[in-house]
């Protein structure tokens, strides 16, 4: 059997582990001649991946992925739904609140006569009564008024009381525009036709079913009529 021939011996150089390795790293890294592909060799010349364009340059970095957005579970909408439709539902419930708050319409409102009908005749003959007036007779016409000189005036809207104390006294309460807020007349006698006509509340903003009780009620009481006069 014939002995290995040392390559030292002969004068040769034996080739080394790089040299036998090197050309299968580069055939592994050479780019294929038929289509251009990258490879994975560093070079000086590659550019920034995060600053080269993915489509023209294969080792630019790709964007990161962005997650899908997630979607409520059916309990979190159904919990959505729920209050949505609570805040629709309170909506006609603060309405009827409100509305039960406005200011109901005061008694002033009323027609003119419905008014002194209902409200203000036994306003006003429970007042007079609470001075010691027992007998009051009071009415409600549309008449002319009682006085000399205004016999060509036209008929009005009237409040006439009357009661006997010591001859009979009696009082007419005049509504021309038949407007409580309107213009007020007053006037008094005892047992004969009244002889002059007085202006009534006319410096008051407002009438209302009080004042023109206590109006009343005082202009008595200043013609002594009232009490133990």
């Amino acid at each position: 059997m014939a002995d290995e021939t040392n390559h030292n011996q002969a004068g040769e150089v034996a080739p080394s582990t790089v040299d036998k390795q090197a050309p299968s790293v580069a055939e592994e890294h050479a780019p294929s001649t038929d289509s251009p592909e990258a490879t994975d060799i560093p070079t000086a010349n590659t550019p920034d991946p995060k600053a080269a364009n993915p489509e023209d340059n294969p080792n630019a970095a790709k964007p990161a992925a962005v997650p899908p957005k997630r979607e409520k579970p059916a309990a979190a909408k159904a919990a959505t739904a729920e209050k949505a439709t609570d805040a629709t539902a309170e909506k006609p419930a603060a309405a009827a609140k409100a509305a039960k708050k406005e200011k109901a319409p005061s008694v002033e409102d009323k027609p003119f006569v419905e008014f002194i009908e209902q409200d203000y005749l036994p306003a006003l003959q429970k007042a007079i009564a609470q001075q010691g007036v027992q007998d009051l007779q009071v009415s409600f016409a549309k008449q002319k008024v009682p006085i000399t000189g205004f016999e060509s005036a036209e008929e009005c809207w009237q409040i006439i009381g009357s009661w006997s104390e010591i001859g009979k006294r009696q009082f007419n309460l005049y509504f021309p525009e038949e407007d409580i807020q309107g213009k007020k007349g007053f006037s008094c006698n005892e047992g004969k036709n009244p002889s002059t006509l007085e202006s009534f509340l006319i410096d008051e903003r407002k009438i209302t079913l009080d004042l023109l009780v206590y109006g009343l009620v005082q202009r008595l009481g200043g013609q002594k009529w009232l009490g133990r006069n």
